[in-house]
Formats: C-alpha cells, sequence, structure tokens
C-alpha cells in the first residue's frame, strides 16, 4: 500500500462491484479515501466494508444517479464532511436486454432508459459535484466510457466488436465522449482534467461476466486518469494503451 493520494477524497458511483468497485479498491490502496457511491445503501456499505477490512479508508453513499434528491444529498454530505472533492469517477451505467436487437427493433423506451444513465445521470452528478471540484488542487473526473462508443471503431468492419451493434449503449456512450470534450473545454483554464476511459471487454454483469478482461485489468486506464499529474491531459479518450478514436 503506498499514500500518495493520501488527503484525496475519491467518489466513484456505481462502486459497489464489477470495475466501479475495483476503481475504489485501486485508489484506496494508494490512500484516498473512497466513497463508494451505490443505489443500495446496504450493498455500498458491504462493500465498504470489504475495503476497510484491507485497510481502505472507505465509506458508502446512497447514490442513484438518476435521482437527484440522492444526488444532491451526496454533494450536501461531502462538503460536510470533507469540503472538496478531488476525484470524480463516473462508473454507473447499463444496458438493456431489450438492447440486443438489432437497431431497428429496439423500442424508443430502451434509448430513454439507457440514456437516463448512462448519459443524463453523469451529467446530473458532474454538475452537483463540480462545486467541491473547483476545490480542489487538483481535480479530476474520469468518465467510464467504451470503445463501442467511438464512432470510428463502429465504422470499421475490422473492429473487433464489430458486430456489437447497440443502439442505446453504443450511442449512449457516444454522447459520454461528447459531454467529457465540452466539460473539458469549459474547465481547461482551471486544474480540473476531464477524461473518458475505455475499460475494454471486462468481465462484469453488464455482460453476463462473458468479458475476456478482469476487473483489475478493467480499472487501469480510469485510476491512470483519476490520477494524472498537472500537465497531464484534458479531453481525451483512452485505454490502457492510449488514445481510442473517436
Amino acid at each position: 500500500m503506498s499514500e500518495d493520494l493520501k488527503g484525496k477524497i475519491a467518489l466513484i458511483t456505481g462502486a459497489n462491484k464489477g470495475i466501479g468497485y475495483e476503481i475504489a479498491r485501486q485508489l484506496g490502496y494508494r490512500g484516498a479515501t473512497v466513497l463508494v457511491g451505490a443505489r443500495d445503501i446496504g450493498r455500498g456499505e458491504e462493500a465498504a466494508n470489504k475495503l476497510r477490512l484491507n485497510d481502505i479508508d472507505a465509506k458508502a453513499v446512497q447514490l442513484d444517479v438518476v435521482n437527484q434528491k440522492t444526488i444532491d444529498s451526496t454533494a450536501q454530505q461531502i462538503e460536510s464532511e470533507f469540503g472538496k472533492l478531488d476525484i470524480l469517477v463516473n462508473n454507473a451505467g447499463i444496458l438493456s436486454d431489450s438492447d440486443r436487437l438489432p437497431p431497428s427493433q429496439v423500442d424508443i423506451q430502451t434509448l430513454r432508459h439507457t440514456y437516463e444513465t448512462n448519459v443524463f445521470g453523469v451529467f446530473a452528478v458532474t454538475k452537483a459535484l463540480l462545486p467541491l471540484l473547483k476545490k480542489s488542487t487538483a481535480g479530476r473526473i474520469v468518465n467510464i466510457s467504451s470503445g463501442l462508443g467511438s464512432l470510428t471503431l463502429n465504422l470499421d468492419p475490422s473492429y473487433e466488436f464489430a458486430d456489437f451493434k447497440l443502439i442505446a449503449y453504443n450511442s449512449s456512450k457516444t454522447a459520454l465522449n461528447a459531454l467529457t470534450v465540452l466539460f473539458a473545454a469549459e474547465l481547461k483554464d482551471t486544474p480540473i482534467k476531464v477524461n473518458a476511459a475505455d475499460p475494454g471487454y471486462t468481465a462484469t454483469d453488464i455482460n453476463q461476466n462473458q468479458g475476456h478482461r478482469t476487473v483489475e485489468q478493467g480499472a487501469t486506464a480510469a485510476v491512470r486518469l483519476a490520477t494524472l499529474p498537472d500537465d497531464g491531459s484534458t479531453g481525451g479518450f483512452f485505454d490502457e494503451n492510449g488514445v481510442v478514436p473517436w
């Protein structure tokens, strides 16, 4: 365990399991106080307790990214207890079974439901936490995206996942990438850096654990972006190997 993030406060949404939990674990292992955002506070507490057993300073917060009341409550709680936020990882995301149909057969409710979490939820959380991030000497925002959101890769028939044309999920991650660029542009003259991370095809509940990558591997890019130095990139899209095309 290292202490290079000692004194840093990190909030990770959807952190009670999967990649979100692993990001919290890795940041906590480096000394950060990690706030485990979870819709179900019971599951959040279980995850936080598990982290604390590994000597990580972890605390569960009830945060449903589609419920503004819980977003506002989380922001107030962080301000009251810590007075700032150093790292925000927008990890919570969904993929509906009904999205696995050909695009023309997907109903519009699937798109609305997906965007509510993957796009509007990220916007709402980021907007609410931005005042606290501005109180950090080096705020970092990481949006968990996907290579499936890359328009360039979706147009490439040789892309490894070219057959995964999930209209709601893929386009929601494209929209998330746009949010990343636009927030980064607004904050370019501040210490805050905003980037999108592609974890790759990681074994999580969202794909019935069929991904070939471990959560440890999936968290790599996000943790790097969450801990960028002052001269690090902003407004970019990265996986662990470097830049991912828009």
